[in-house]
């Protein structure tokens, strides 16, 4: 269950499968894919499971590393992973499913179902399920890591949830929403009078032969599930444990590469939908001009891979990562599930199914027309584009080198960006767009960045007057206590960075040499010296409370 969009720069890595152009059952493909995965989980890590279909034949399946590291439990094909926000296209499925029957309707608001909710007079089940209902996200609160293992019954969620005020008006702005879905989640069960699991194995599971698919308990795990894992530093350790009554419908639902295969082969087949409700699930929300957000429409992402249109949803929660993609034209489906999150290195699941997509049908990408440069675009405008650019979990530098523009994102290589009209430029290693925005003195204030469905806006960063250098951050350096997860501080260069257990890592920006704040949500971290001159403790500040987090 995402926390939040991923939206950093992911960059294509070209992973050795061999063969450039590959249909039905082919051994370069799977002596590559096998080839790339296999070291990077033989040495005690925690795994992956990987299954690649077209035209309804499985052509590849295997797993890869460690379900459990204490047994030395190897994964396999048939590992159950929890699947996170994977989990919400059943959600919108089965409400669209309960639309076809007359149950209810997508227009209804959210107020007939559950009362005294922020906004429930105006928030429709449609805006509840393309993220733009502006209902606050429970997973956002920063005491939720501290809340997440222990049991917590819907009502009493809801009741949570009931007391935050909403981000924005119903359908003025788009937040990627596990509250909504966990709203949705609870609203399939009151109107089918099943509880969600029951509903969801009598509806989808059962008829689609989906026997090793459900909700999670923790008081009764399924045989054969995988333990989760955090990877740090290539460090393996067990994950915070959530007590999978948070997720509900965000993310409640665990798998198996082959039941998920199982049901986009159903759901793109025709067999659990209406031809106008999948369209529904497959078509982006229309968002305001100028409004950050997904192309996501009802429980799916619709965007490109490698410019092949392209379905899909990923997961994560701490311990868990997966990827269910569906390359519409070609009909090819490739399922990644992670045991760990982070999770290992070049394990990452949507870097893998999209390097698979990349290899699998690159004779058909092949066939593209490649993205145009425009030549009329004058290299004296460049330097305009030069400066840092806070792209939330990262920096973008953008330089000028001999009348050419490149990009370097925090902790990876430079890259050209080629010019496609007036401040718009892409990337080649990757289907990536980037627009310079100016204010109205025409001086460059943002960049707006396509990536993946998702497009960001990152605002250009003002040279601080207070300039740390290494020496200073690294006393900072370190882990500290924040209840059940730990935050880790790290440092690349004068550059210092923050990162809660299984979630992204974040730039945090000095305002004295020992106070930071995170520009990506309101909150700041004070760094308190003992006297001894080393840091004890943090002190963390954020909607209005303030607690101690020891060093570790």
């Amino acid at each position: 269950m995402n926390t939040r969009a991923s939206l950093s720069l992911t960059l294509a890595l070209l992973l050795p499968f061999g063969a450039q152009s590959l249909s039905g059952k082919d051994l370069a493909f799977d002596e590559g894919l096998r080839g790339h995965l296999a070291p990077l989980t033989d040495h005690a890590q925690p795994g992956i499971a990987v299954l690649v279909a077209r035209d309804g034949q499985v052509i590849f399946q295997d797993g890869f590393g460690f379900a459990d590291l204490e047994h030395k439990t190897p994964v396999t094909t048939a590992t159950k992973f929890r699947i996170g926000s994977v989990t919400k296209q059943f959600i919108a499925a089965a409400v669209l499913r309960l639309s076809e029957e007359g149950k209810l309707a997508l227009t209804d608001k959210l107020e007939k179902f559950l009362l005294d909710l922020p906004g429930g007079g105006s928030i429709t089940l449609l805006q509840l399920l393309n993220h733009t209902s502006g209902i606050h996200s429970y997973t956002n609160k920063p005491e939720f890591l501290t809340r997440v293992t222990k049991p917590i019954a819907p009502a009493d969620l809801i009741a949570w949830i009931r007391d935050d005020k909403p981000d924005f008006a119903p359908g003025a702005g788009f937040a990627y929403n596990n509250s909504a879905y966990f709203l949705a989640g609870e609203i399939v069960a009151k109107v089918s009078g099943e509880s969600l699991d029951a509903h969801l194995r009598r509806v989808f599971f059962g008829p689609l032969e989906m026997k090793d698919t459900g909700i999670y308990l923790n008081s009764a795990p399924p045989a054969g599930a995988a333990r989760g894992y955090t990877v740090l530093e290539k460090n393996a350790e067990p994950a915070l444990e959530w007590d999978m009554s948070w997720a509900g419908g965000a993310g409640a639902l665990y798998s198996t590469v082959g039941d998920l295969f199982r049901w986009n082969e159903a759901l793109y087949g025709g067999r659990v939908l209406k031809p106008e409700s999948l369209k529904l699930m497959t078509t982006p929300a229309k968002l305001p001009p100028g409004v950050d957000g997904m192309s996501y429409g009802l429980g799916l992402v619709t965007a490109p891979i490698s410019r092949l249109p392209a379905t899909s949803h990923s997961g994560g929660l701490n311990g868990w990562s997966s990827d269910l993609v569906r390359v519409t034209g070609q009909h090819c489906t490739v399922v990644a599930l992670a045991n760990a999150l982070p999770a290992v290195p070049g394990c990452e699941p949507t870097s893998v199914t999209r390097h698979i997509v990349e290899r699998l049908l690159a004779a058909e990408i092949k066939k593209l027309p490649p993205p145009v440069e425009d030549p009329k675009i004058d290299p004296k405008t460049y330097p305009d584009f030069a400066g840092r650019y806070d792209y939330q979990s990262a920096v973008l530098t953008v330089t000028v080198e001999n009348n050419r523009l490149y990009s370097q994102l925090t902790g990876q290589p430079k890259f050209e960006i080629f010019p496609s009209g007036p401040g718009e430029f892409f990337w080649k290693v990757t289907d990536a767009q980037v627009t310079f925005v100016r204010n109205e003195k025409g001086e460059v204030t943002a960049a707006r960045h396509a990536q993946n469905g998702s497009t960001f806006t990152a605002p250009r960063q003002k040279e601080s007057a207070l300039k740390l250098t290494a020496a200073d951050l690294a006393p900072l350096v370190g882990q500290y206590q924040y209840g059940p997860a730990v935050m880790t501080v790290s440092r690349d260069g004068d550059t210092l960075f923050a990162q809660l257990t299984g979630q992204p890592k974040f730039q945090i920006f000095p305002k004295s040499p020992t106070e930071f704040e995170w520009r990506v949500v309101p909150a700041s971290v004070a760094f308190v010296k003992g006297p001894d001159g080393k840091v004890t403790k943090a002190v963390h500040t954020q909607n209005g409370r303030t607690f101690d987090a020891p060093r570790k």
